[in-house]
């Protein structure tokens, strides 16, 4: 099967095996990096590493490559609005105490738009890594291989679909979010006031704010790897992750919050030991010149910090990295686990792996 047309909710299904006997049952087949039979923790885990190692180079290569093109194209958009307003920002940098307003506007439209640009440039890299994951959890499931240009084919034109799911994900969230502001505009006035009332507001809408975020979250966790693996549309893709999600929120919330941790723990793994092996102060020397103030500091310690900074960078990068595939690879397999044990899938991809 070359595309994900058979993993609809239209095809056909059958029920989970079973049966009375006395002898013990045999284990599920596994043509890929699950066995076919509703998962538990560490099958969802195991299977997401097992795909991180098979498939590591089309999914960090496909995730590298789009954030490199993006940053290429952020730096060359900061560097034409750099030289559009350039004689603004000098005139700025000439009159440091109240600038003019006619010479600040076009600096602030240019490098708004600048960061207009950057921010509508990562959702849509955030929406290609996600569904590139879960095109990638499609053959990884199969046993299949897939190269990374087979990966791209199938990730591009779902793209859009998953971009959809995040943008009507962000206006749900939205209630939550104001909700947020709501808190901070009872806590910012209580602390003005000293009133005991918007004190208990601001515990109330706390209470409910950070409740109806997390449980909007889980229920459409589910809505990028129906995008993919269904070909579905945003709005189809939001009612499946509500109809597979009902009836286990807390264990979908359970092993997503177990995810997030782990990755968590890697990041920490990886920055801690940087952060103690960062340069200290240099001993006292007579014959270097005395320090007088920070810039002279900072100039002494740069050859000592250039490696650290160097392996600082990439730490952090390798972690962003890690969990920007890790994360949707645990939700694309929780989201077959639900299938396999609702809809009987494991018949499905049993048939259609030849195993």
């Amino acid at each position: 099967m070359s595309d994900t047309s058979g993993w609809g909710p239209s095809g056909p299904y059958g029920g989970p095996p079973g049966g009375w006997g006395w002898a013990p049952a045999p284990p599920p087949p596994k043509p890929g990096v699950i066995p076919l039979a509703p998962l538990g923790v560490d099958t969802v885990f195991g299977g997401a590493f097992a795909t991180m190692r098979r498939y590591g180079r089309s999914l960090f290569g496909l995730a590298v490559l789009v954030h490199l093109a993006l940053g290429a194209l952020v730096a060359g958009a900061a560097v034409v609005a750099y030289a559009a307003v350039s004689d603004h920002l000098h005139a700025l940098y000439d009159t440091p105490r109240n600038p003019p307003w006619a010479e600040m506007r076009p600096v602030l439209l240019a490098f708004g738009a600048v960061w207009a640009f950057a921010l509508v440039g990562f959702t849509l890299a955030g929406a290609f890594v996600q569904a590139s994951c879960a095109a990638t959890i499609h053959d990884a499931v199969l046993g299949r291989r897939a190269t990374l240009g087979q990966i791209w084919r199938r990730t591009w034109p779902r793209t859009p679909s998953v971009l959809g799911v995040t943008l009507l994900l962000g206006l749900i969230l939205l209630i939550p979010t104001l909700l947020f502001l709501a808190v901070f505009a009872s806590l910012f006035l209580a602390l003005l006031l000293g009133s005991a009332p918007l004190y208990g507001a601001f515990f109330l809408l706390t209470l409910l704010a950070v409740p109806l975020a997390v449980w909007l979250y889980v229920l459409f966790c589910f809505a990028p790897a129906a995008a993919v693996l269904e070909a579905a549309g945003p709005v189809q893709a939001l009612r499946r992750s509500v109809r597979l999600v009902r009836g286990a929120w807390w264990r979908t919330f359970g092993i997503t919050l177990l995810g997030g941790l782990t990755a968590l723990i890697v990041s920490l793994a990886v920055r801690l030991p940087l952060a103690f092996a960062a340069p200290g102060p240099q001993p006292y020397d007579a014959s270097s010149p005395p320090v007088t103030d920070a810039a002279d500091a900072f100039a002494q310690s740069l050859p000592h910090a250039g490696v650290y900074l160097f392996l600082s960078l990439a730490g952090s990068l390798l972690t962003q990295l890690f969990a920007m595939v890790f994360l949707p690879l645990v939700t694309a397999l929780l989201y077959i686990d639900q299938r396999i044990r609702k809809e009987g899938l494991a018949d499905v991809l049993l048939r259609v792996s030849g195993s």
